[in-house]
């Protein structure tokens, strides 16, 4: 009966498809309220947001590792270990594994979806530090990413609905440090000439 209600969640309360030519990564200062798991809460200030510590870039290879797991990840320069972070994967929706991409960087976006028939629907503006990835399964439309996290503190477990949720302080870290390059810019997409950074998703995550 467990692995059942499971299923009918990991069906019916993933997020929304995404149209990446609609993305601006422009923070809303209209948005003043968010709802997670059709509980309301208080959308966060520009002001409440975190400046990032920023590491300077290298030309060291790069590549970033989610281990669901463990519920953690791992930021390598060649095979230098960088950042160790714990993170929350999916729970309401899943985490795909495999190999990615960073597609494009958005300082801020909206994210919606799950279902308000079974107590999963979100509507979370001003998502912070946002990364989409995709590969060749994975369409970007599908809106997977790594991103800040206001609604929840839970971190090591899962709590997602299939993306990758941080502590925005580190993620902040992460989102200069990785590429494409932001080149002065907030947002930017990932091109030939400034690809994005490798993602590496493996394991599955402990359910409780």
């Amino acid at each position: 009966m467990k692995y059942l209600i499971s299923l009918l969640l990991l069906l019916f309360s993933h997020q929304k498809n995404i149209n990446p030519q609609t993305l601006t990564g422009e923070y809303d200062p209209a948005a003043a309220t968010a709802v997670f798991n059709n509980q309301t809460l208080p959308a966060p200030a520009l002001a409440q947001l975190p400046a990032p510590k920023v590491l300077g870039q290298t030309n060291a290879n790069k590549r970033i590792e989610v281990d669901l797991t463990n519920q953690r990840l791992y930021a390598y320069e060649d095979n230098n270990l960088i950042y160790n972070f714990l993170i929350s994967s999916g729970k309401w929706g899943r985490t795909p594994t495999g190999t990615f991409n960073i597609w494009g960087k958005f300082r801020y976006t909206k994210m919606e979806g799950g279902n308000k028939a079974i107590n999963t629907y979100y509507y979370l503006p001003n998502v912070p530090y946002v990364m989409f990835f995709s590969n060749n399964e994975i369409a970007k439309s599908r809106g997977f990413s790594l991103h800040g996290t206001y609604w929840h503190d839970n971190f090591g477990h899962p709590m997602s609905h299939g993306c990758i949720n941080m502590k925005t302080e580190e993620v902040a870290r992460l989102y200069y440090w990785a590429n494409p390059e932001l080149q002065d810019k907030k947002s930017i997409l990932a091109s030939a000439d400034n690809p994005g950074t490798p993602i590496i998703i493996y394991g599955e995550p402990i359910w409780e």
